[in-house]
């Protein structure tokens, strides 16, 4: 009986494991996008993702929102390319690895969710 406890113990365990790994590197992605997302978008996009208006006047740009729907229906690959290339008077970011862009792109997805 003891053993029978031990081995559905330890068959949980294996199978719960991946879980709790996918969720810590879910959790440190996102922690990583808002660092840099507040680090190099927020004076532009603003905290909420809905864009600085003044700046958006001051530079001439229709609009800086990127949690609308436009923004909502355009392809991760499409919008990866904005973020390191840049985009009208956005500037490129050539210095984040493909692995922070992500990590942006998926922060400032969930700005819209």
């Amino acid at each position: 009986m003891k053993v029978n406890k031990i081995i559905i113990g330890i068959t949980l365990t294996l199978a719960l494991t991946p879980f709790f790994v996918v969720n810590t590197a879910m959790a440190a992605d996102g922690s990583a996008g808002k660092a840099i997302y507040d680090k190099q978008c927020v004076s532009g996009h603003a905290a909420d993702g809905k864009g600085n208006l003044d700046l958006a006047k001051a530079l001439g740009e229709k609009e800086l929102n990127i949690v609308g729907k436009e923004t909502k229906q355009k392809s991760d690959e499409v919008l990866l390319k904005v973020i390191a290339e840049g985009a009208g008077k956005m500037p490129a970011n050539k210095k984040l690895t493909k692995d922070e862009q992500k990590a942006v792109l998926q922060y400032s997805r969930s700005l819209a969710k």
